[in-house]
């Protein structure tokens, strides 16, 4: 693992890129005694972020009765985040490594906190999905600082622990955001409960601020650097082409017709162009916006694909879910979200006990846990099948738990294992590469799952359209579990070739 960077001295600099920190008695400094404090600042924001994926989901009938919004504006309230969260993760990244993740988390959390404070306040639908944009760009700034950050404050076991509390928000903020979005609009009244959605940010915002200053540590290898140094033009072409990829897929109940899938072809061209041009800066001395040379580890490959296929399926569970508790059998806002929770629980549970877990059994912990989500996303589609009715959301209690501790063992030790051989210079675009990949494959999972779910409603009724929907994500889920196993047999046999045991981590 690369050693992370101990917190700057009075002079503000911090432990030199590749040199160890934190050990006692060989001369190097001590590693920064705030940087679980630090962690919290990080966690709580990554809470906020994260939580406005899914909480907004169970908010569209009362943002549609209190501001009168037509469905296709409701579609980019929730699309509209995740598009510009997603465009702006791996340009953020580079940002934070060049500039300083310190001052990029900072303007990030800020421009969030006006940004909730703006949605709450929204007048209209347009100015609803304006401020979501705003919402998920400053999203994007400043989540890839939060893994950056881990990268550079953490090594060793306490960096799995550290990815551990963060594989815990990211499973706890994605499943209970409908249940807190349930709460909070029954507290409120349908009418105007959802603003309490977004003003609920708020002080969580101006806290995570002021205590972001104090404890966050600088970046060792940032410095001035002039815009050209930014690639700007990588930047384009990659924006580009995200957009033309994630956009046929987010529209997709919008735009009729299979012309839009011609965008894919669009999005492979300039997606194409990036990586050759991202190779020509790489050869002539100009700092890429993603040094494709990490694509040569095959622990960070693989685990960037094998996120982006889980999250294709994990993100889709709750968007099925809740259209089906709603829609199909009646259930209020906040009774959708406490069937839910199970998840949530569960994965809160042993996200910690798989950062901890993971150094010791590395990339068979995540196969374990993505056949258990396999395992209970299965159940769950069998006990609706079985306890059709209102009763149904009693029935998938237990198959969710099960599947929920199952995904606290993919999400953080997968993390972990991905960004293990990551220098920490490099470590902003790295992690936000990789949640561009999580992003990628929320739209695709929920595109994909969404339209077998909407056929089927209008043929065979909805918990037909509910076990359709299910096989689709346990798809996705199996095909992450197929590339989880094809990392082990392959470090198996690296080890025999080297006369070693297969690492932990799955190597490079």
């Amino acid at each position: 693992m690369t050693p992370s960077a101990a917190r700057p001295g009075p002079q503000g600099r911090g432990t030199p890129p590749g040199s160890p920190s934190g050990s006692r008695g060989s001369g190097q400094e001590e590693p920064d005694p705030h940087r679980w404090r630090a962690l919290a600042v990080c966690l709580v924001a990554g809470f906020m972020t994260l939580l406005d994926v899914s909480i907004v989901n169970v908010a569209l009938p009362s943002i549609k009765e209190g501001l009168h919004t037509p469905e296709s504006d409701l579609q980019w309230v929730l699309s509209g985040y995740a598009l510009a969260f997603g465009l702006f993760l791996i340009p953020a990244g580079r940002l934070g490594d060049a500039r300083g993740r310190r001052p990029v988390f900072m303007v990030g959390l800020a421009l969030f906190t006006l940004a909730s404070a703006a949605c709450g306040a929204a007048q209209s639908s347009l100015w609803l999905v304006v401020a979501r944009l705003v919402q998920g760009l400053a999203g994007g700034l400043l989540s890839p600082q939060i893994s950056a950050l881990i990268q550079q404050m953490f090594s060793g076991r306490e960096r799995g622990r550290a990815f551990g509390m963060f594989g815990t928000v990211v499973g706890i903020s994605t499943a209970v955001g409908p249940l807190l979005g349930g709460l909070l609009i029954q507290l409120a009244g349908a009418e105007e409960g959802w603003r309490w959605v977004f003003y609920v940010n708020l002080p969580l915002g101006v806290v995570c601020l002021l205590l972001a200053r104090k404890l966050l540590p600088d970046t060792p290898s940032a410095g001035h650097v002039r815009a050209r140094d930014l690639d700007p033009f990588g930047v384009l072409l990659l924006g580009a082409g995200v957009l033309c990829l994630l956009l046929p897929f987010v529209q997709s109940q919008q735009w009729h017709g299979d012309g839009k899938w011609l965008l894919l072809l669009v999005a492979a061209a300039l997606l194409a162009a990036f990586v050759a041009w991202e190779a020509r800066c790489a050869g002539g001395g100009t700092q890429p916006v993603l040094d494709l040379s990490l694509f040569r580890l095959r622990s960070y490959w693989l685990g960037c694909l094998l996120i982006l296929l889980y999250f294709a399926g994990f993100t889709s569970i709750f968007f099925v879910t809740t259209l089906y508790l709603q829609s199909g059998l009646g259930y209020s806002a906040l009774q959708a979200g406490l069937a839910i929770s199970p998840f949530a629980v569960g994965s809160g549970l042993s996200a910690m006990i798989g950062g901890r877990l993971v150094g010791r059994f590395g990339r068979p912990l995540v196969v374990v846990g993505l056949a258990m989500v396999a395992v209970g996303l299965a159940g769950t589609a069998l006990a609706v099948h079985q306890v059709p009715g209102h009763n149904a959301g009693w029935a998938m209690a237990a198959p969710l738990l099960f599947g929920g501790i199952g995904s606290g063992l993919v999400i953080a030790p997968n993390q972990t294992l991905t960004l293990s051989d990551v220098p920490v210079a490099h470590a902003g675009s790295a992690g936000g590469t990789l949640q561009t990949g999580q992003r990628v494959g929320s739209a695709i999972g929920i595109a994909a799952v969404g339209s077998v779910f909407f056929a089927q409603v209008t043929d065979d009724g909805w918990a037909t359209a509910y076990d359709h929907g299910l096989i689709v994500s346990v798809a996705f889920v199996f095909a992450g579990l197929v590339a989880a196993i094809a990392d082990v047999v392959a470090g198996h046999r690296h080890g025999r070739r080297t006369g070693k045991g297969a690492g932990a981590t799955g190597g490079a």
